[in-house]
């Protein structure tokens, strides 16, 4: 297996090499030359697997580069009852016949991204060991990725993080994971501004070949290929759950709903039905910043400036330019990387592209998209139906899922909600719905009056790189 870059001007390049890469050297994101094809009998094969050997079935492959024995042991590893809280790994939880929700926030830092961050934090220090190197990596983060990265990585030899994250724009939990980490490889950087400006941070950082090579800088986003492999994992033991408690057959379809802001989470789902995984829809759900939205029903991708992105009560999902979106869309023109060019131009130029008129948005319904947006008052009233009728407490983001999934239900099709997070989380929002505090998990007792650190900057790319520079040594 060997991958490419969606701008095309990359050669073809193993596993190993763009995990500690990041963006691709000419600004584009990696993937792989054609996605590997799941056959009918294959799938059949992969139904009773435990979660961490079924990972290491589709990531196999993924890899070419790692002996197999070794990404074996890796998963292994890593999906442990221990850190995840269960031998099911991801469980299912049945609300009604065919309504679920597939718990993916048992990890260390209660939000989905563990799934994907404990893999990479091994997958880098096994790699680093192997090549006697170091790796600085950077990040931004809307409110889980900096957490769950920075507790897969904290303390793992040969790795620093430089976590970027919007100042005063996450949850007060949030924050507390984060900024309480007391490990000295550790740094976390809180911008004054929105998430997208810590995201093109990131990328300017990433585009800076010089500075990228000589500080060795690496990245932990949803932009590392390597996180989206990882949750490849989940849509696929989450089919099996739902098959199993429907009495269904393998080759049966399943929809899935998914909450949506950076949109790395639901392109694993896309990369699953392209593998033969028989999904019937994959179902986006935005919050009040709705710009991938508003892009899968008109076929228009329009960034919000700054002072336009809402603080919403879903914040991790508070964010304009997805950063994964480009793989898609790069799919969705054929994989022609000239096409894929002309459209990041005019973006970056106008702030925007449209395909409405053109025959790859024609073509895009086989994608099996469709979405919807959710509001405060959506969130709130769905997290109240939701712990009425099933008895059972969500956290918002997961709520905007389950609101827009039920919207799409078809009748006779599983639907699956993914989980993005616990409510601990979230607080405030849950207070407001339900009039009481969320469940705390005894590892999250007084988090929030931990001493943090942390270094206040402007947005601005200068004052990062000098900050990386003073701390990627010491």
């Amino acid at each position: 297996m060997h991958y490419i870059s969606t701008r095309g001007n990359m050669p073809p390049t193993e596993f190993c090499d763009i995990l500690l890469g990041g963006l691709a050297p000419d600004g584009g994101l990696t993937l792989p030359e054609s996605y590997p094809h799941v056959d009918a009998l294959t799938l059949a094969s992969w139904r009773g697997l435990g979660y961490a050997d079924l990972a290491f079935e589709i990531l196999r492959l993924y890899v070419g580069d790692l002996p197999m024995d070794e990404l074996r042991v890796l998963c292994r590893k890593t999906y442990t009852a221990d850190a995840f809280g269960s031998k099911a790994i991801t469980p299912l939880a049945t609300l009604e016949p065919g309504l679920h929700i597939l718990e993916l926030s048992n990890g260390p830092t209660a939000a989905f991204k563990d799934m994907a961050l404990q893999l990479l934090g091994n997958l880098f220090e096994r790699v680093l060991s192997k090549r006697g190197a170091a790796l600085n990596v950077l990040g931004a983060t809307s409110g889980d990725t900096g957490s769950s990265a920075e507790y897969a990585m904290r303390g793992k030899a040969g790795i620093r993080v430089f976590m970027l994250s919007p100042q005063g724009r996450m949850s007060p939990f949030q924050t507390a994971q984060m900024f309480s980490l007391a490990d000295k490889n550790i740094f976390n950087i809180a911008v004054r501004g929105v998430f997208d400006d810590c995201q093109d941070i990131v990328k300017a950082v990433s585009n800076d070949a010089a500075f990228k090579s000589r500080q060795h800088i690496g990245t932990v986003n949803s932009i590392n290929w390597a996180r989206v492999a990882a949750q490849i994992v989940y849509y696929f033991y989450g089919y099996f759950a739902a098959i199993l408690e429907s009495r269904g057959n393998i080759g049966d379809p399943v929809s899935f709903a998914v909450p949506s802001g950076n949109f790395g989470n639901i392109l694993a789902g896309h990369i699953a039905r392209s593998m033969g995984l028989p999904i019937r829809s994959l179902i986006l759900a935005t919050n009040e910043n709705d710009v991938l939205d508003e892009f899968f029903r008109t076929g228009v991708y329009r960034v919000r400036k700054a002072d336009a992105v809402h603080a919403t009560s879903s914040p991790s999902m508070d964010i304009s330019k997805a950063s994964n979106f480009e793989r898609f869309v790069f799919d969705l023109v054929d994989r022609d990387p000239a096409v894929l060019r002309t459209l990041w131009h005019q973006f970056e130029e106008r702030g925007s592209f449209d395909l409405s008129s053109t025959p790859f948005w024609k073509d895009a319904p086989k994608f099996g998209f469709v979405s919807g947006k959710s509001t405060h008052a959506d969130r709130l009233a769905t997290i109240r139906s939701v712990h009425k009728k099933y008895s059972r407490v969500i956290d918002p983001h997961t709520a905007d899922g389950v609101k827009v999934g039920l919207e799409h239900r078809e009748s006779g099709v599983p639907l699956v909600c993914l989980e993005t997070a616990l409510p601990v989380k979230f607080a405030e929002t849950i207070r407001e719905a339900l009039g009481r505090e969320p469940e705390r998990p005894a590892r999250f007792k007084g988090l929030e009056e931990l001493p943090q650190r942390f270094e206040v900057m402007d947005a601005d790319v200068g004052a990062v790189k000098g900050y990386i520079e003073r701390n990627a040594g010491g």
